[in-house]
């Protein structure tokens, strides 16, 4: 709902100190109504359509009829800010979250949401424009929670459309703590080495590690009508037979596609780390990491071959070359 800035690590679990008298930020910011801030776009069936795809909802109220009409949990979205902070043009620079950092400047930088109600008035429908305005109704007296030691601020916030109509209403509380001490600890002797996921093994998946393990790259193959599958599943997507048996596959492949990862590094592995998916010349595709080369080396359709390798103690994985244009 908004960036909270936390403090510097050094000045974290510090010893609680005596709560500050709460009276000078109910006189500053009480019932203090900001805004409007403006929506950057109207409501679009294109903006709608992404909602519901993203949330999975299919239901034809929203998207069924000649006007789109939005959902109503999208209500606070319409006035968020850019991806570079900004709200939109004519809007207030005032700001809701002011004062959420006095609570930080006083030593209660811990920050959590504890509940968030909205109320809906009128749907918001294709080609309305949305505006809003916040206020702080509430701080409250100072309380001990587990948490800590703090005081819990409301804020109201109202959206309107483009004909000043009241569509909708929010009632959002946060906690603004003072994080207990926390019992200091002897730093660790040795960082452990990070490992890499290790894949689950089953009972359809087994021979392909196992395979790996003794130097063998293996693709399940249908029993009835020899059409090969991989990853390995228990039943063969063309004829739904459950019989099975292993085909060594060459390593040999092409480079279908590619990509190179920059960042974030996440251990254990180096960077830029390139994934490929690979066409073997078994007729099944591949995904795993290319070695022994940069991005800009890469085109699809390279030549490609399988270097298994045990990566780390117990887990073999098959790793591929460029091995010509």
């Amino acid at each position: 709902m908004s960036n909270r800035a936390s403090a510097p690590p050094n000045e974290r679990y510090t010893l609680p100190m005596p709560a500050p008298d709460l009276q000078t930020l109910r006189d500053r910011y009480l019932n203090q109504r900001v805004g409007p801030y403006i929506a950057w776009n109207v409501v679009s069936r294109t903006q709608i359509w992404q909602w519901c795809a993203a949330m999975g909802d299919e239901n034809p109220a929203y998207l069924g009829a000649e006007t789109a009409t939005a959902p109503p949990t999208m209500l606070q979205s319409w006035t968020f800010r850019d991806v570079h902070g900004k709200y939109a043009p004519g809007s207030t620079d005032a700001n809701t979250y002011e004062v959420l950092g006095k609570f930080d400047e006083l030593g209660f930088f811990g920050s959590v949401a504890v509940s968030y109600d909205q109320t809906y008035h009128q749907p918001l429908l294709e080609g309305d424009r949305i505006h809003s305005y916040s206020t702080i109704v509430d701080i409250s007296d100072w309380k001990d929670t587990g948490l800590g030691k703090g005081s819990f601020v409301t804020e109201h916030a109202e959206y309107f459309n483009q004909r000043d109509e009241l569509c909708g209403e929010a009632r959002i509380t946060y906690l603004k703590y003072q994080p207990a001490k926390q019992a200091s600890s002897e730093p660790p002797t040795a960082v452990k080495k990070i490992l890499r996921i290790r894949p689950v093994e089953n009972h359809d998946s087994a021979h392909y590690w196992q395979g790996l393990r003794e130097g063998k790259l293996l693709l399940q193959q249908c029993s009835e009508c020899q059409t090969l599958r991989h990853p390995p599943q228990p039943m063969c997507e063309s004829c739904q037979s459950i019989n099975w048996t292993t085909l060594e596959a060459s390593g040999a492949g092409t480079v279908h596609s590619y990509t190179a990862i920059h960042y974030p590094e996440i251990p254990p592995f180096d960077y830029p780390n390139i994934i490929v998916l690979v066409d073997l010349h078994e007729g099944v595709r591949l995904a795993s990491q290319l070695i022994g080369c940069k991005p800009d080396d890469i085109n699809i359709g390279d030549r490609v071959q399988a270097n298994i390798q045990e990566v780390e103690e117990g887990l073999s994985l098959p790793l591929f070359e460029v091995i010509g244009k």
